[in-house]
């Protein structure tokens, strides 16, 4: 189903609401006003297949803008709202984008982006402010609030964060079918109904941002089941606690990073709350360090569920509670395409040896756009249908998945290949590391050595002495080998709201310098 459905059912119930004010956008409201903007699109000349694009921070007009697209037949493009002009101005030649969404929040930004892409027919600005774009409201009130005579679905095409090279967008095929016919009904509704039980009743808590593909995607899901999806203006790990008794939320979703940074508040900042009502928290978009999970189940309960897959959804792999706490580590076993690990010239690996995961599929289930080397870069070498993310992990006897790390990211000291994510794993869990980035840097004899960048905790000094404390401590810890040789200090790390890490720039930074003893 979709909000049209529930706008007739219940249309004063909430399909969504701004955690922190409470601002409330009813299915009513939300079917009426995608239509005003459906019809303004149609009237523009957009059809089946092309393209919008949205520059924006998280509030209500966002579900509008998606809506109106999905139920256009149009392809819906997010942007990162930290992108810088050239880079949005980038995003939206390649997914030839036609309209533009943006807002008076992000004037500074936009500003300059419609002069790089004069091709962009329609600049429309939440609360006005922008020079060049029309305001919003004033724009979609001209149209009448009336469902298109036909409302084929739409898609996302959204684009990887970049944290590895320049954004790519992934692009799947529409389908052949109206908003409303129940083959229209996305992946990822289905995934949210059979495995985490969200149905009409549901409140389900979103504290990442809509531009990334996960809340996107639920969110909106959450909608397509007549419930509602409480969005956070900006993540806060105080605030996000007290928002699931406030609002006695059911489902929720989070990455890694926020549950470190709930788990290091002071006890009187995370205790005192009723989360009685919260019966499911989903997690993903990174893997979690194994005492950061023992002890969100300390703080939650046994509620806790993984998922491991990406924009692409070449595959899907799931983890309950209890599968975790039977084999800790994992993220879970795939319920979306065959895992297959193999070696770099793609010959499958026996269980417990890490190597590039691919997942087998009838056909490809996606390209990117507008880069057919990319698209082939991400297949197999013998078996098109096959295809990775990327990311190096490994399987058990049981067919449980490991991820160990990203393969672009992987440390190859003196011909012996380390893992980041094993010591970024050790370090988040001493007290006065706020945040850690771990990778490469060139050593003359070893060729690469391991460089630990850290943010730390508020009150710890930064300096020689801490250096040699989280050296010694991950000694500690870990194979002496992999142990981090030097430290250096970031006020903060260039870390998305998603929880992604842009270590990208952090390592090429380094490998720019052209003395190897950097630290």
């Amino acid at each position: 189903m979709y909000p049209g459905t529930f706008a007739e059912t219940m249309p004063n119930k909430p399909a969504a609401i701004m955690a922190g004010t409470g601002e409330i956008l009813t299915y009513s409201e939300l079917d009426a006003r995608s239509n005003q903007l459906a019809q303004l699109l149609y009237a523009a000349g957009l059809r089946r297949g092309d393209h919008v694009a949205i520059f924006m921070e998280n509030n209500l007009r966002y579900f509008e803008c998606y809506w109106a697209a999905i139920r256009s037949g149009l392809y819906f493009t997010t942007i990162n709202s930290f992108l810088q002009p050239d880079e949005t101005a980038y995003i939206l030649k390649d997914s030839g984008a036609r309209a533009l969404f943006s807002s008076a929040a992000m004037a500074e930004r936009v500003t300059s982006v419609p002069a790089l892409v004069p091709d962009v027919e329609i600049l429309l600005s939440v609360g006005g402010g922008v020079d060049g774009f029309e305001d919003f409201d004033a724009a979609i009130d001209r149209f009448p609030a009336s469902r298109l005579d036909r409302q084929p679905r739409g898609e996302a095409m959204l684009y990887s964060s970049g944290t590895t090279g320049r954004p790519k967008g992934v692009k799947r095929q529409l389908i052949d079918a109206e908003i409303d016919d129940p083959a229209a009904i996305g992946g990822a509704a289905l995934l949210l109904t059979a495995l985490f039980g969200v149905d009409g009743d549901a409140i389900y808590l979103s504290p990442a941002p809509l531009y990334h593909s996960a809340p996107l995607a639920f969110t909106t899901a959450t909608q397509g089941q007549g419930a509602t999806a409480v969005v956070m203006e900006r993540f806060d790990a105080a605030q996000a606690l007290s928002h699931i008794d406030r609002y006695k939320v059911t489902h929720s979703q989070w990455v890694p990073t926020m549950f470190s940074r709930m788990l290091k508040l002071p006890e009187a900042e995370r205790s005192g709350y009723d989360w009685s009502s919260h019966k499911v928290a989903i997690h993903a978009a990174a893997p979690c360090p194994m005492e950061v999970k023992r002890q969100m189940f300390d703080l939650w309960g046994p509620i806790i569920y993984e998922y491991y897959a990406g924009t692409e959804l070449n595959g899907f792999v799931f983890c309950t509670p209890q599968q975790w706490l039977d084999h800790p580590g994992t993220v879970g076993q795939s319920i979306l395409g065959t895992i297959h690990v193999c070696d770099e010239a793609g010959n499958e690996l026996p269980n417990g040896e890490a190597g590039t995961i691919y997942f087998e599929r009838d056909e490809m289930s996606f390209e990117y756009h507008n880069d057919p080397a990319q698209t082939r870069g991400a297949q197999h070498p013998q078996f098109p249908t096959w295809s990775s993310l990327g990311d190096v992990g490994y399987l058990d006897d049981d067919g449980f998945l490991y991820l160990t790390d990203r393969k672009a990211f992987m440390i190859i000291a003196g011909g012996v290949n380390i893992y980041p994510q094993e010591i970024e794993d050790c370090l988040i869990m001493h007290p006065k590391v706020a945040d850690v980035a771990v990778f490469g840097v060139p050593n003359a004899d070893l060729g690469e050595e391991v460089k630990a960048v850290v943010q730390p905790e508020v009150g710890c000094e930064p300096g020689a002495a801490l250096a040699t404390e989280l050296m010694a401590y991950a000694g500690e810890h870990l194979a002496r080998y992999k142990a981090p040789r030097s430290v250096d200090f970031l006020d903060e790390l260039p870390r998305l709201p998603t929880g992604k890490l842009y270590k990208r720039i952090l390592r090429d930074d380094y490998w720019r310098r052209t003395d190897t003893t950097v630290g």
